[in-house]
């Protein structure tokens, strides 16, 4: 991916999130990845990497997104290049959700049944 797609680390997510303003936090796993874990980032949304285009119309205007996949590699990586693409602030997770579990971020037990819109 391009070196120049925004990103964030976890202690910097740590701090946006305790911020007046968090950036909305959007978990953008695969199905399968999704399926497999039991917990997603505490606050954040799931929402289907292939239904990019009709989620992303839907996004609160000027408010700061970013996105997470697993690994913070291509998935995140490429939907922040689409979503910066069309005018959304958006940033990509460094290390993914494992990153952030392995730095102590605070994750929630997926409730059963969660789908992606």
């Amino acid at each position: 991916m391009d070196a120049n797609i925004p990103s964030i680390t976890t202690a910097q997510l740590q701090c946006a999130l305790q911020s007046p303003l968090p950036p909305l936090v959007i978990d953008i796993r695969r199905g399968p990845a999704f399926a497999e874990s039991s917990h997603i980032i505490t606050g954040a949304l799931h929402r289907d990497p292939t239904q990019l285009p009709d989620w992303a119309a839907s996004l609160p205007s000027g408010h700061r997104v970013v996105v997470y996949c697993v690994h913070g590699h291509q998935v995140s990586q490429g939907a922040a290049q689409a979503l910066c693409a069309r005018g959304i602030r958006a940033q990509y997770l460094e290390g993914g959700i494992s990153h952030w579990v392995e730095n102590g971020g605070r994750v929630t037990h997926k409730p059963a049944g969660l789908q992606s819109l």
